[in-house]
């Protein structure tokens, strides 16, 4: 079973990548909000971040610096690893469907861009089709940025965050689309339809333009992060077909659930094929999720407030039940501002090493 592991860009949002075969038996993954950048080195997220490949390639070299000055010895970010610069990956933050689909962005210099504007209407879904990618403007500007990623860094790594299949709909739709998935889902399979068809076309142009590069991916992902906002019960009748028609098309998927209880779910995902990563938060059933997936990647997701309010003491417990119960896995510290202190983000990487030598 191929697998994926857990993945934070500097400056990005997370998501998910290829194992190296490297990751320590408990993989500390660390992740900062863009105003942790904004306030520690003075990085400006605003729209020219997202469009211009040189802006992301001045300001990566900055963030890495601050790293490495601020945890010397620590690879966060894959900041100690001798890869090349990822200059994709973070670019219009969670946004990429909404502006295919014409939703404006708005841009902050120390937040990912939130889509807005008004929520599709029943009638707009009824008239809405699949785009042809290779006409929409957005789709091909972000085709166009790969070109010249390329040249300036001398490879085209990284990813777009597409979301997914009801995180998406969740956006265009509004609250809507949970009613809808009550007692309107032909308009929900409608949109649901739509939504997987678009992803499936736009990841493979994507991955056809890398592979020119020399990039070859073979993997999707997927967030449910409102999935408990559903419940089972409606994820099986409805949302669950879509995810599998996603995971049918590639070599193995992931399935991100963000730093909530997934233990309704374990079972319903076990029926997407090609599972190779999982996400979860700690009050999960582990042993289970481990059970289920004793091939995939699993990660658990440890809050950030967590890691601010919690003594040195319940986090090295936290971790070590985690390990105990889920290992070998990633813990995912995404998230992270700046009233976090760097001493604790030490100490939670340090924990991961030393349970990583008791349980491997």
């Amino acid at each position: 079973m191929k697998q994926l592991k857990y993945y934070i860009n500097l400056g990005a949002p997370p998501i998910r990548d290829n194992v190296t075969g490297n990751e320590l038996f408990i993989n500390p993954v660390v992740g900062f909000n863009p105003s942790w950048f904004n306030k520690s080195c003075g990085i400006d997220f605003s729209e020219e971040w997202h469009t211009n490949p040189q802006v992301r390639y001045d300001a990566h070299k900055k963030m890495k610096n601050e790293i490495k000055n601020r945890f010397p010895g620590y690879n966060i970010g894959e900041v100690l690893e001798n890869k090349p610069i990822d200059l994709l990956t973070g670019i219009f933050g969670i946004g990429i469907m909404d502006s295919i689909f014409e939703r404006p962005l708005k841009f902050y210099e120390d937040r990912w861009p939130v889509p807005y504007g008004e929520h599709l209407t029943e009638d707009e879904i009824l008239k809405l089709e699949v785009p042809n990618l290779n006409e929409n403007k957005f789709f091909q500007s972000i085709l166009m940025q790969v070109e010249i990623i390329y040249k300036l860094a001398g490879n085209a790594r990284g990813f777009l965050n597409w979301q997914g299949n009801l995180n998406t709909a969740f956006r265009l739709r509004g609250q809507e689309f949970m009613i809808d998935l009550i007692s309107n889902t032909k308009i929900a399979r409608r949109l649901l339809n739509i939504i997987s068809d678009t992803y499936l076309q736009g990841v493979t142009l994507l991955y056809e333009k890398q592979k020119s590069f020399e990039i070859d991916y073979q993997f999707a992902t997927v967030a449910n992060c409102t999935v408990n906002m559903v419940g089972p019960e409606i994820y099986k009748n409805t949302l669950l077909e879509y995810d599998k028609k996603i995971a049918e098309k590639f070599d193995v998927i992931g399935i991100h659930n963000c730093a909530w209880t997934a233990t309704p779910y374990l079972d319903l995902y076990s029926q997407i094929p090609n599972v190779g990563y999982i996400d979860m938060g700690i009050e999960t059933d582990l042993n289970k999720a481990k059970e289920i997936f004793p091939y995939a990647r699993r990660n658990c997701l440890y809050k950030s407030i967590d890691l601010k309010n919690k003594s040195f003491e319940e986090i090295n417990k936290d971790f070590e039940f985690i390990a105990m119960n889920l290992g070998p896995c990633d813990i995912g510290l995404p998230d992270i501002e700046m009233d976090v202190p760097d001493e604790k983000i030490k100490f939670a990487i340090d924990v991961c090493k030393e349970l990583s030598e008791k349980y491997e």
